[in-house]
């Protein structure tokens, strides 16, 4: 991995104030199963990530960052939809990044551990640099966007896509809140209010990067029965501790809750939507 010296940023008050404090009684997601996570987020990745790179409509032959790649669902998309020079994919799990290098075979892609604070890369080296569905579990999130604008040549592409937390856009907000009604502590990401819109652009323009632009992105997923959706819920590394600590009563509970807010079609399929938020700018030409 190549390693550079910490670099000092200097973080807007204004912006830092935007940012809304997560909840005292939460906990913070831990994401050390890169199969568990893929199937329970990855699809949602991929629906969103279509319709992002389709926004972007990026050029050929780039030298892409993909930051907080995870299983790399993502940086699967840039490698075989938007013909890279090449794609760099960091993230501070070992197993998503085991997860991802398995995935993956391209010789154009490698991945490393790397933190969105303290990117592992000089200045100016990459033609693009995408943090996809990450900003919110970035603690400081002006700098992980400073970090992204530093390593992104002049000219070149810095965008990111996040669920819009704030906004009840994560593809799960009815388990999250049915949760709470049954005093279950929820684990949350360090900055949801990151992923407000207002909030983003002024990280973008705090960052120093010019032609900002802005898009909504709504996505719908089809689970083929409650069922199916359950599953998903029981193994995933965010809700799966939590509903296995769960009384049977309560249990029982909130599965009749869920069923009742996810009401099925005629085929008994369940279809979820989820809402995020599209950023992209640029670096200012030196």
């Amino acid at each position: 991995m190549r390693i550079i010296d910490a670099i000092e940023w200097t973080i807007h008050d204004a912006v830092l104030e935007l940012i809304p404090h997560t909840p005292t009684m939460t906990e913070q997601i831990r994401f050390n199963d890169g199969a568990g996570y893929d199937h329970y987020m990855g699809e949602w990745s991929r629906l969103a990530g279509a319709a992002f790179l389709e926004w972007l409509d990026p050029e050929k032959n780039l030298r892409w960052l993909d930051v907080g790649c995870g299983s790399g669902a993502f940086t699967e998309m840039l490698a075989t939809r938007c013909a890279p020079a090449s794609v760099d994919g960091i993230d501070p799990s070992v197993e998503q990044l085991a997860f991802a290098r398995a995935r993956v075979a391209s010789p154009a892609v490698r991945f490393d551990l790397g933190d969105a604070t303290a990117v592992p890369f000089p200045d100016s080296v990459f033609d693009a640099a995408v943090m996809p569905l990450v900003i919110f579990f970035v603690p400081d999130p002006a700098r992980g966007v400073a970090e992204l604008a530093r390593v992104v040549r002049s000219g070149g592409l810095v965008a990111a896509y996040a669920w819009d937390m704030p906004g009840g856009g994560f593809p799960y907000e009815a388990l999250k809140i049915e949760m709470r009604g049954l005093n279950v502590i929820v684990p949350e990401a360090p900055s949801p209010g990151a992923s407000r819109m207002d909030v983003m652009r002024d990280l973008w323009t705090g960052a120093g990067l010019d032609a900002v632009d802005t898009r909504e992105i709504v996505v719908r997923r089809v689970f083929a029965d409650f069922d199916e959706y359950w599953t998903i819920i029981f193994g995933s590394p965010s809700f799966g501790p939590k509903l296995a600590a769960m009384s049977a009563a309560d249990l029982a509970l909130l599965e009749s809750r869920m069923r009742a807010r996810l009401a099925a079609d005629v085929n008994g399929r369940i279809t979820c939507i989820a809402r995020a938020n599209a950023i992209s700018g640029r670096v200012v030409m030196g």
